[in-house]
């Protein structure tokens, strides 16, 4: 059944949601920020071997880095994009919005909780790939696997940001829902080589968000997001 991963993984984004908000109040501040930095570590840790697997590579024993070109011009470009549209805004404002229609008005902490977990669940090769196997081969293991993974960060996130985080479930199925419906218009022009550029940029957007997580807000990784369009855009004229 094609599509069946992008509702896998947004049902294990809910439950997570589900969980953290009826077993948070069992952890003090002190465990939650512990966990909060705990997780900001381990998705930065993500980010980075993705990262490195695209920028290194072994000839002989030695290992040598390649990629600077690409990942400096996609980045500021990118984030030029993005801070023009102001993607992170309209990432705000749909929170803001939500907050209200959710009856949350006087949850002080539901926007940053939804955006945050928004940009950690959305972002990565898992969820386009993923996406795009579904809708070209009907092959969902890859965003099933993501569900568990995604079930463990939201309930963690939950615990420490607060229930806004169960919210990211929306813009993950729009987004890979989205993706799958397409797949098959996608399919010629996500070649290898668009594949890996994508991984490569997604993983340094990922490694943002991780230092989000254990420092505080100091990236604004929604306007970074077109980085990954230009990623795909590089693979056919080789940077």
């Amino acid at each position: 059944m094609i599509g069946l991963g992008t509702l896998i993984n947004t049902a294990g984004i809910v439950l997570g949601g589900l969980s953290g908000y009826f077993f948070g109040s069992l952890l003090n501040p002190r465990h939650q920020k512990s966990i909060m930095g705990t997780c900001g570590i381990s998705v930065m840790f993500i980010g980075i071997a993705g990262a490195m697997e695209g920028m290194l590579t072994i000839n002989n024993g030695v290992i040598n880095s390649g990629q600077s070109m690409l990942v400096t011009i996609c980045l500021a470009l990118g984030t030029l994009i993005g801070e023009l549209i102001n993607i992170e805004g309209q990432f705000e404002h749909f929170g803001e919005w939500l907050k209200i229609k959710t009856g949350n008005a006087k949850d002080k902490d539901f926007v940053n909780a939804f955006v945050t977990a928004s940009l950690t669940v959305c972002i990565g090769a898992m969820a386009i790939v993923g996406a795009i196997q579904d809708g070209i081969l009907g092959n969902w293991s890859i965003l099933a696997t993501k569900a568990i993974l995604d079930f463990i960060i939201i309930m963690v996130m939950t615990c420490s940001l607060g229930k806004g985080c169960g919210f990211s479930a929306i813009p993950v199925f729009l987004f890979e829902g989205l993706i799958t419906i397409f797949a098959t218009f996608l399919k010629p022009i996500m070649t290898d080589l668009a594949m890996n550029y994508l991984s490569l940029i997604g993983s340094i957007l990922i490694f943002c968000v991780g230092l989000n997580l254990v420092f505080g807000k100091k990236v604004r990784v929604a306007n970074m997001l077109p980085a990954v369009v230009l990623a795909v855009v590089a693979a056919f004229i080789h940077i």
